[in-house]
């Protein structure tokens, strides 16, 4: 299965529209920050797109979190704010591990990473919109799962 992994679009959303036709994915994945955009998010797309609640999205229903079931992994959605992933990945991991989850996704810092070290791996999409890494390059994530097997690719417009 292949899925889309974006995050803090801030109603901003040339980008994903562009990267949407070129991936062309089973399952789209959005980190939060829609800012009410998340019927135009849904509907550009041709899959499912899963959104959780950004500390942007004002006045929204999204869900706080999410918990899906990819291949054989146990994935925990969330924006990543309650978890003070500003400081570093070492709570929300600690959260994912007691939650059950193989792999936390999160956004909120603008800064893509994809963190494989003690037991839970942690992604990040960075932003489509507003990145914050050296370079400041929009960013999103590829994940490609089969079974057990989970590959990440960072990519780069």
């Amino acid at each position: 299965m292949k899925v889309l992994i974006v995050s803090d679009t801030h109603r901003k959303n040339e980008n994903y529209f562009k990267i949407l036709e070129s991936v062309k994915p089973q399952l789209v994945i959005h980190c939060g920050d829609a800012e009410g955009s998340e019927y135009a998010l849904s509907k550009a797309a041709d899959c499912p797109v899963q959104i959780v609640l950004g500390n942007n999205d004002f006045f929204s229903y999204l869900p706080k979190d999410l918990e899906l079931k990819l291949g054989s992994f146990r994935v925990w959605v969330t924006h990543g704010h309650n978890y003070g992933v500003s400081m570093g990945r070492e709570r929300i991991k600690r959260e994912a591990a007691a939650r059950g989850a193989d792999i936390v996704v999160y956004g909120h810092t603008h800064k893509p990473v994809v963190d494989k070290k003690d037991g839970v791996i942690a992604v990040n999409p960075g932003s489509l919109s507003y990145p914050r890494q050296e370079g400041r390059r929009p960013s999103y994530i590829v994940m490609e799962v089969e079974g057990e097997k989970a590959d990440f690719a960072i990519e780069y417009l």
